[in-house]
């Protein structure tokens, strides 16, 4: 496989996504999806572009802006991305802890300009209605209810629209001409039903919300809120995309999935960052000169590596504290190491 620099995108035309961290329009030259996974909506009707691409403190996580800009994956990284762009498939992200599994969303979003990440953080009670919209069927009655106490029985009925909001996943699927990025955030958490619950979905490129479809025709299409603070019009009922989203599925192995769900996906294991890796991701966040000061704490990362598990953002910590302020002394030194570069498995 050729080298994933600029100079080979340009050369093959094969990555759109580079790694590099420098936002770019390389998704303008993603080429048409194969027959099986072009989507055509009924109606014409676009969502509106987005407006940004990732930002500090948004979905209430902060660092995402520096996450984005200095996140560095491997080659191998890149040309899973890439194969999972052209084919219009979800990517299924696996790896030990701090290994950058959800900051490969933000670095894709980054890096194409594609807005803000749509983040659905799974957790055991999570469903596939709730990631694709809400209703607040009782916050409609009351509302309605109120309008008849003041005006009486001809009172209108609060629009619908104003009670439905398109979750995550229902966000992603509406049909922006270019594709948004969808973080699924540790599916292994989940129900066990809900991987099967989703593959119809990522088949079909689409949902329905029955309480609009019943609508009549004169309250036809109708405005809702989207999961990104924006607003979509939703014609009969049915969401449908147009380009397949980018879905980063992570997980952190704590139980295996249906074959039919991995089937749909491509998957991806990323490996823990060795030392050179390191050291780029460290002059990345903190400078040349906490390297430059702290080397000694990178190696004795690393040799604590080797006997169990740590995560990059332990390192991290540690030379950001060793860093801040007047330099510790070898004792402070010493009992730093202790309570940062424990094994994520110890006790």
């Amino acid at each position: 496989m050729a080298s994933t620099g600029e100079g080979a995108a340009a050369r093959h035309g094969w990555h759109i996504y580079r790694g590099g961290g420098q936002p770019h329009d390389g998704i303008a030259a993603l080429p048409d999806p194969p027959p099986w996974r072009r989507f055509v909506p009924p109606d014409p009707t676009e969502a509106p572009e987005p407006e940004r691409g990732p930002q500090e403190g948004e979905q209430g996580r902060p660092g995402v802006l520096a996450r984005a800009q200095t996140y560095r994956p491997a080659p191998e990284v890149v040309d899973t991305v890439n194969a999972a762009l052209f084919l219009r498939r979800p990517l299924l992200v696996t790896g030990k802890p701090g290994t950058g599994k959800s900051t490969l969303a933000y670095s894709i979003a980054y890096e194409l300009g594609l807005g803000s990440v749509l983040y659905w953080p799974v957790t055991s009670r999570s469903t596939l209605g709730g990631a694709l919209y809400a209703y607040d069927a009782i916050g409609r009655l009351q509302e309605t209810s109120l309008y008849r106490d003041r005006a009486g029985e001809a009172a209108p009925v609060p629009d619908i629209g104003r009670f439905l909001r398109l979750g995550p996943l229902g966000t992603a699927l509406l049909p922006w001409s270019r594709p948004r990025v969808l973080l699924v955030d540790e599916l292994d958490k989940s129900d066990i039903d809900l991987p099967n619950d989703l593959l119809n979905v990522f088949e079909e490129g689409r949902f329905d919300i029955p309480e609009l479809g019943r609508l009549p025709a004169d309250q036809q299409p109708v405005r809702v809120a989207t999961d990104d603070r924006g607003g979509a019009v939703v014609h009969h009922g049915r969401v449908h995309c147009r380009a397949f989203p980018i879905v980063v599925i992570t997980s952190n192995g704590e139980r295996e999935f249906p074959a039919a769900f991995r089937r749909r996906c491509l998957s991806l294991y990323i490996q823990p960052p060795n030392s050179t890796k390191l050291r780029e991701i460290v002059v990345a966040q903190l400078g040349e000169q906490a390297l430059a000061d702290n080397d000694d704490l990178l190696r004795e990362f690393l040799a604590t590596r080797e006997a169990g598990d740590l995560a990059t953002d332990q390192l991290l910590n540690l030379i950001f504290l060793a860093s801040a302020g007047e330099r510790p002394g070898a004792e402070l030194r010493e009992r730093l190491r202790d309570l940062l570069l424990r094994p994520l498995g110890a006790s």
